[in-house]
């Protein structure tokens, strides 16, 4: 069974193309004219184990948000029609990564009911309201999130546990990338073949 998808997706504000293969080995191919986001879908493809190509045309002469919340939807259809019936899946995948002195964790349930919680401790509002990157507005990365999720149809939740080191400022480049790592290995674990059982891992036949 080969799970791959492409997805193209044109509007007035952006051309996206995806294309995804699950059983990949981490080959990423991505370009959406905004560094900083190339380099998250990177850690995605890389640490999720998927051969991954996200190429994106958009308005960032406006400002980089259709850009980033476009190719989020994208890749999340191409995960929904890669997964196709979901037949053997794990389904349930959780992996919690540290980046320095960042804590995240993302539990992901391939359940085809689009969920999303997004948590971040109080107090991080240097960091909501600032930049990771020239054009990467840190208050887009639950909005990315919710995107994919909804659109991928399963139910995603992402805490970062711990920011900074007391008293400090959390490194807003150092708090995105935990949480798209952690992403990426629960993606890995939930979307992997289950050795035990070659059925739909649901009691009511269907995901």
């Amino acid at each position: 069974m080969t799970r791959t998808a492409r997805v193209e997706r044109e509007t007035g504000e952006t051309k996206v193309l995806v294309e995804l293969n699950l059983d990949g080995t981490g080959k990423v191919n991505v370009s959406t004219g905004v560094g900083f986001y190339d380099h998250m879908l990177n850690q995605l493809g890389k640490h999720g184990g998927f051969d991954l190509t996200v190429h994106t045309v958009g308005d960032l002469e406006i400002d980089a948000h259709h850009t980033m919340e476009d190719t989020a939807i994208a890749l999340g259809q191409a995960f929904a029609t890669a997964l196709g019936d979901k037949r053997g899946i794990r389904r349930f995948g959780d992996a919690t990564v540290p980046l320095d002195e960042v804590l995240a964790r993302a539990v992901v349930d391939l359940s085809g009911r689009p969920y999303v919680v997004h948590e971040e401790p109080e107090g991080l509002a240097p960091y909501i309201f600032g930049n990771a990157g020239p054009v990467y507005a840190t208050s887009m990365t639950r909005h990315i999130l919710e995107s994919f999720g909804h659109h991928a149809r399963i139910t995603l939740h992402v805490s970062v546990l711990r920011a900074a080191r007391p008293g400090q400022q959390p490194d807003p480049h150092h708090v995105v990338e935990a949480q798209f790592k952690a992403l990426a290995r629960a993606l890995r674990d939930a979307t992997a073949f289950d050795p035990r059982s070659g059925d739909i891992p649901s009691t009511k036949g269907v995901l």
